[in-house]
């Protein structure tokens, strides 16, 4: 057959419309992958929520989260009450509080995107002054927090936050200094974060 130019193509099976498939096929999902390990730290909460609902079906404790303040500016009532101007309010307290066998718990649920540290910033003072109210009452107060880039996640204890929050040695607690007194939390399906028998570990032993 003559070609134009005189120039046969190449027999590439690169350049074959089904390899030229599989190429983008393996493209997107390697995009796919990214984008999900990207949204790590946003399902951090969604993946507790889900932890407490297993522990709550097994029986195991009672934890909820608490609803985020909101403070209502608006409503119409032509057809009905309906809210059309609202704004959440800044959490005076903690994610999430319950009982585990007669033990008061509350704590909070941290994401960072940092490799090497976490930002004291992320902690307003209320939560502070809040978890200090539950350690004078005994109640069970920690951190969990989750180091969405390094697949990781620890139990802190509050106290040990806190004590790092008021000396202020830096902005930022240094990931090597909160491993030493963080309890690693076993990452898993069911349930997907499995931070109760860390907590007895922490505290009740």
């Amino acid at each position: 057959m003559n070609y134009p130019g005189g120039i046969r193509p190449r027999n590439n099976v690169a350049s074959s419309p089904v390899a030229s498939r599989v190429k983008k096929s393996a493209s997107k999902k390697k995009r796919t992958l990214k984008v999900a390990a990207g949204n790590r730290g946003m399902d951090f909460e969604a993946e507790i929520n889900a932890s407490n609902d297993y522990y709550r079906k097994k029986g195991l404790c009672l934890i909820t989260k608490r609803p985020t303040p909101i403070n209502v500016v608006k409503v119409d009532y032509t057809h009905g009450p309906k809210i059309i101007q609202a704004y959440f309010e800044s959490q005076s307290t903690t994610d999430y509080n319950g009982v585990y066998q007669g033990h008061y718990i509350d704590f909070e649920a941290k994401s960072t995107r940092n490799k090497t540290s976490f930002p004291l910033a992320n902690i307003p003072p209320q939560q502070i002054a809040h978890l200090k109210g539950v350690i004078s009452q005994n109640g069970i107060a920690f951190f969990l927090i989750n180091w969405a880039l390094l697949n990781e996640t620890y139990l802190v204890k509050a106290s040990d936050v806190i004590e790092f929050y008021e000396s202020r040695p830096r902005a930022s607690i240094p990931y090597s200094a909160m491993k030493e007194k963080a309890f690693l939390v076993k990452e898993g399906y069911f349930p997907r974060f499995d931070y109760l028998p860390v907590l007895v570990e922490a505290f009740l032993k």
